[in-house]
């Protein structure tokens, strides 16, 4: 019997859009880079990408659990001296509440350049309307 692996022309990717409105933000981005990535899938081939589209609605409204709207901070750093900025998760949803989700996929995604060409196929918004409609998203559920 022959071993059979997923071509990038053997792929029909799909799109899919979530409803991020009261969502825990981890259990979401579980799901979200499951999708992404192709597990979801029986033709799951690890070192191809065969994971589908996913919009994602309402990013603004995700939840948190405990205190880490207080307590949880992003760092980034400008490659100077003295260059390392820090914003907290409440700050973050006043300002860039779509870069909260982008973050929490982006860590589970494989660090290299499929994870980064996988990352390419998620598309957040902070509000309910998007420019995908086009695309026929089908609805996913998630709990």
């Amino acid at each position: 019997m022959r071993t059979w692996t997923v071509r990038p022309g053997d792929i029909e990717r799909k799109w899919y859009i979530v409803d991020a409105e009261d969502l825990i933000l981890g259990r979401l981005s579980t799901e979200i880079a499951r999708i992404l990535r192709g597990k979801h899938r029986p033709q799951y081939t690890p070192h191809a990408d065969c994971g589908d589209h996913v919009i994602v609605i309402n990013a603004e409204k995700i939840k948190v659990t405990g205190r880490k709207e207080e307590q949880k901070t992003y760092y980034r750093h400008s490659q100077y001296p003295g260059g390392l900025k820090s914003i907290t998760l409440e700050k973050q949803r006043e300002r860039f509440p779509e870069r909260i989700i982008e973050l929490a996929v982006k860590g589970m995604m494989p660090k290299n350049s499929l994870g980064r060409s996988m990352l390419k196929k998620l598309k957040v918004y902070a509000g309910s309307d998007h420019p995908h409609t086009a695309q026929q998203p089908e609805t996913l559920k998630l709990n």
